[in-house]
Order: structure tokens, then C-alpha cells, then sequence
């Protein structure tokens, strides 16, 4: 069988894809994560907490939330539907960081734990690290000019 006829029958055999559907899912789901961080926001305000205290109590209850949602198994099940939905916020973040924490809870917590917690988000915080580095240089460059 030639590369030819085997995409013809990999794009047979494919279903087609549900892209409407998908995108629809994911800006439904993604911004129900971002609604329910922000009428958190909102009910922390109108009870008198300042602002920095508020950022940082929606950012610590979104990643719980996560967490939590991570530990039951049911994080999968709502990115499966969500796709980058789930990925964007800091919701997507902290699910990248306590999968792999369960994953290979079982290894011990040095060398199981320990050391892959960080496998998926160690490139996100290290090249936007870097990226945020170089970001800084150019800026502070363009602005002696």
C-alpha cells in the first residue's frame, strides 16, 4: 500500500471532526471558569476584602478547586468535553501539576512525587520564564530610547 492510498483510507476511516461543537464547549466551559472566578471576585469585594486580598483568594480557590476536581478524576472528564477550555485558565495549570503528583504517588513521594510533579508544567514556567526575561530586556531597552 502506497502513502496514497493509506490517506485515503486513514481519512475514511477518520469520523470527521465536530469543530463547531468543540469550540462551542470549549468557550462555554472556559468561561464558566472564568465566570465563576469572577463572581467570586465580586462577592469577596462587596464583603470588604481589598483588592490584593482578592486576587489572590480567587487565584487559591481556583487552583483548590482544581485540585479537588483533579483528585476525583472528574477534571479529565470536563477537559474531554472543554478542551483548551480547561487548558487556559489557571484551573488548566494546576491540573497539569497534580496529575502527574497522583500519577506517580505510588513511586514515593521523593522520587515519585517530588520529582515528576512538574513534568507537563515545568516547560510552561521555564519558557515563560525565559520569554518574560527576554520581554523585560527589550522593554527596558526600547525605553532609554
Amino acid at each position: 500500500m502506497n502513502k496514497k492510498d493509506y490517506d485515503k483510507l486513514v481519512k475514511k476511516a477518520t469520523p470527521p471532526s465536530k469543530k463547531t461543537r468543540d469550540f462551542l464547549f470549549a468557550f462555554l466551559i472556559g468561561g464558566s471558569i472564568c465566570t465563576i472566578g469572577q463572581l467570586l471576585r465580586e462577592l469577596l469585594l462587596y464583603l470588604g476584602f481589598n483588592e490584593e486580598k482578592v486576587g489572590m483568594t480567587v487565584s487559591a480557590a481556583l487552583i483548590t478547586l482544581a485540585a479537588v476536581l483533579t483528585g476525583f478524576k472528574l477534571f479529565e472528564k470536563i477537559a474531554k468535553h472543554a478542551g483548551a477550555g480547561t487548558l487556559v485558565p489557571i484551573t488548566g495549570f494546576a491540573n497539569a501539576v497534580i496529575s502527574p503528583a497522583i500519577e506517580f504517588k505510588p513511586e514515593g513521594f521523593v522520587l515519585g512525587v517530588g520529582a515528576k510533579m512538574f513534568v507537563i508544567a515545568g516547560p510552561v514556567i521555564v519558557y515563560g520564564t525565559v520569554a518574560s526575561a527576554l520581554y523585560g530586556m527589550v522593554y527596558w531597552i526600547l525605553s532609554m530610547f
